[in-house]
């Protein structure tokens, strides 16, 4: 076998990790079980360098074990991402006083940073295809022209596409006929 035989599936794999990882709060995720694991280390550190702030015993342990399994959640369901990152701001919050002071200053600002990303996180949306390509004029014949901007007798216009991509694709006719609320008649007849 030759090199290239071996390196199309690597591609193949590295792709498939890369569409998985992005289609979650991967990093976000990673942070904050990393803060966690952070903080559980810091607790089991030498007495000379160990500073017992605030309540010690379960609270302590289990902070950075509930921040450790919010990271897992947060890279295995996706969907529950907010919760999830309100949850672990929260506790990088309380683990300044439960402890060792957030792991040391470095476990609350991991599972801090990793709660915020995970906020601000949102899925990617999958774009609908493009339909063909418009008619050209040339691909026009004499019988199908009609005046500057009016549509064929038999379709109607659909809605323009952005030249740029930046603006929106509905037309302003769409936007200001879907009115909101009940329509004008009934408001009318309440008086």
């Amino acid at each position: 076998m030759s090199a290239g035989q071996h390196s199309a599936p690597a591609a193949g794999v590295r792709t498939r990790w890369r569409r998985w990882r992005r289609a979650r709060p991967f990093t976000a995720g990673l942070l904050i079980a990393l803060g966690g694991a952070e903080m559980l280390v810091t607790l089991r550190a030498p007495l000379g360098v160990l500073l017992h702030v605030g309540p010690q015993g379960l609270a302590a342990y289990l902070v950075p074990l509930v921040l450790v399994i919010c990271g897992v959640l947060l890279i295995t369901t996706p969907q529950q991402r907010v919760f999830y990152a309100v949850l672990s701001l929260v506790l990088g919050l309380v683990s300044w006083l439960t402890s060792n002071l957030g792991g040391f200053l470095i476990g609350m600002l991991l599972a801090l940073v990793g709660g915020a990303l995970a906020f601000a996180w949102t899925p990617v949306k999958r774009r609908a295809p493009r339909a063909g390509p418009a008619a050209t004029p040339a691909d026009t014949t004499p019988a199908d022209t009609s005046p500057a901007g009016a549509a064929p007798a038999g379709t109607t216009p659909g809605p323009r596409e952005p030249v740029d991509g930046s603006a929106p694709t509905e037309s302003l006719d769409a936007l200001l006929s879907a009115e909101p609320g009940p329509a004008r008649h009934t408001r009318a007849e309440r008086g």
